[in-house]
């Protein structure tokens, strides 16, 4: 959930300067001790920037701030050791810096530069080694492959359903907003990357010294207005990630709402998740960006700002939570009537096979992944369980859209039926055209068919063609049998599709091919959906 994962250099910058004033602050607080000893006391400045309010004549080591660590008085002949900050987002935190303070009272010079000697190898270990690049290179590579897939599925998808007009009802309605959800935070986490961390950049982070670290707090403050971009370019990845999961949830409520509530008037209602689904979620992040402006208007917005962050992740965990839910409670009802429908005609194990591919097909709807890790959130950016649950976020968050896309528009059988029919219809154009270019009168499609029938069939209302019966044999209209008429089974009242009343009574099935039918309620909904889904 939490998109302050990675820093920017002016978040670091920020950091740096907030750890420069503290310890400028600590040192003035001991210039009155240094008075009271008799001592003559004033801010010296080094010639390698460092910063200290004593003077060289005190016999220890000065402390100072020399860009990275806030170092205290040092020992004549001893070295000092402090840890690694914190503040310095890729230092390892495990390690400790040193200084060596000579015996006449000044810290050890690097030879042949009039600049403090200082061992930062264990706080910048991570520099050298590229095990971690290696890592964070796979997780960007896994995301972006995920997100491709599921952007352009999605987009197959969406026109899909939009194009053909027999599918358009409110469960497709929703589907559709949810996949459009996806989308949207695919492209937004695309452009946030593109913004915030391009390639030089990158280029620029990954060759940051020790010497780097220290020049930041000499230069002066950044100007703000350069950043809007990036301040924009977050707050909208943070709107989309929030509208995905609610959409999420609206998913949940609207299967819920058909299982649990008797009457359900699913136009009514649309409005309202429609409402709930990109509205909510725009006032908790226009609530966060407006606080965030006031009170930690710290270049980029994408590294946490104290406890700010929960005032989106709060709206965004409760709707994990509610859903998964909602989740448990309709794998409930399925299970409980699975057994009361099968008792005694089927044994436990074929029961157990319906339940689990129920609850497959249910999962990447109701985003069952995200409960996972919920409970476990990583501070630290190392070890093999930060390895496992960053692969496992990436993988599952960025291939989500596509598995969703698969499971109900792809495999959905109203869909694969709409576009078994448009293919049909579109070929036997094509034929049709080529017949008429040729100039012949007759056709030829399995059974003999005359243009004179064609033009009887076209002219009975909406009678789509399927595949397997091409053109509809037999007499109509009083005329003629036509030439390969068979006349028992060549066409049955059962393999006619149906008209668009008699379609339309089943137009609220809920699950694309696994579905909710709103045919009737409550019982019979219930009972169809159960079936569909097992």
């Amino acid at each position: 959930v939490d998109a302050d994962d990675v820093i920017t250099k002016e978040e670091q910058i920020f950091l740096l300067l907030k750890a420069k004033a503290k310890c400028e602050r600590h040192l003035k607080a001991k210039v009155p001790k240094v008075h009271a000893g008799g001592h003559r006391c004033h801010l010296h400045r080094r010639s390698d920037s460092s910063l200290s309010p004593f003077s060289p004549t005190d016999g220890f080591c000065l402390p100072e701030w020399d860009g990275i660590v806030c170092w205290p008085e040092g020992v004549p002949g001893k070295v000092v050791a402090m840890p690694c900050p914190e503040y310095i987002y890729d230092f390892n935190h495990k390690g400790h810096a040193y200084r060596r303070c000579d015996l006449n009272g000044s810290w050890e010079l690097v030879p042949g530069n009039n600049r403090t000697w200082a061992n930062y190898s264990e706080c910048a270990k991570f520099l050298p080694h590229l095990r971690d690049s290696e890592v964070f290179d796979r997780l960007y590579l896994i995301y972006t492959v995920g997100y491709s897939i599921s952007l352009g599925s999605l987009t197959v998808a969406v026109l899909i359903l939009g194009y053909f007009r027999r599918l358009h009802c409110t469960r497709n309605y929703i589907h559709m907003h949810l996949f459009v959800s996806f989308m949207l935070r695919a492209v937004s986490i695309f452009v946030k990357d593109a913004v915030l961390y391009s390639g030089s950049a990158l280029e620029e982070m990954e060759r940051i010294s020790e010497e780097d670290l220290k020049s930041i707090t000499e230069a002066p403050p950044a100007d703000k207005s350069q950043f809007v971009g990036c301040k924009v370019a977050v707050t909208f990845f943070l709107y989309f990630l929030a509208t995905n999961y609610y959409w999420i949830l609206v998913e949940g409520l609207y299967l819920h709402s058909l299982i649990f509530m008797a009457f359900f008037s699913e136009k009514k209602y649309l409005w309202g998740f429609t409402l709930f689904g990109w509205g909510l979620p725009a006032v908790f992040v226009t609530v966060w960006a407006s606080v965030r402006a006031t009170l930690a208007d710290t270049e980029c917005w994408d590294l946490s700002a104290g406890n700010l962050k929960w005032i989106i992740q709060v709206p965004i965990l409760a709707a994990i939570v509610v859903n998964f839910i909602l989740f448990i409670n309709i794998i409930r009802v399925l299970a409980t009537k699975l057994r009361e429908t099968n008792a005694g005609r089927c044994d436990s194990r074929q029961q157990y096979r319906k339940l689990l591919k129920s609850t497959l097909v249910l999962m990447p709807l109701f985003g069952v992944h995200y409960i996972v890790f919920m409970a476990m959130p990583y501070t630290d950016v190392s070890g093999i369980l930060w390895q496992v649950q960053m692969h496992y976020e990436m993988l599952f968050n960025s291939f989500q859209g596509f598995f969703v896309a698969i499971i109900y528009c792809f495999c959905n059988g109203e869909v694969q039926a709409e576009i078994k029919k448009s293919w049909s219809r579109w070929t036997l154009a094509l034929d049709f055209k080529r017949k008429a270019r040729s100039g012949s009168t007759t056709y030829s499609y399995g059974p003999m068919v005359s243009h004179t029938s064609i033009t009887n069939v076209a002219t009975r209302g909406a009678l789509a063609l399927h595949l397997n019966t091409r053109l509809i044999p037999g007499t109509l209209n009083g005329h003629r049998n036509l030439p390969g008429y068979v006349k028992n089974g060549s066409i049955s009242e059962n393999s006619m599709p149906s008209s668009g009343p008699e379609q339309y009574n089943k137009d609220e099935e809920y699950l694309n091919g696994s579905g909710l039918y709103d045919g009737d309620r409550p019982t019979v909904l219930v009972e169809e959906e159960r079936e569909t889904v097992m």
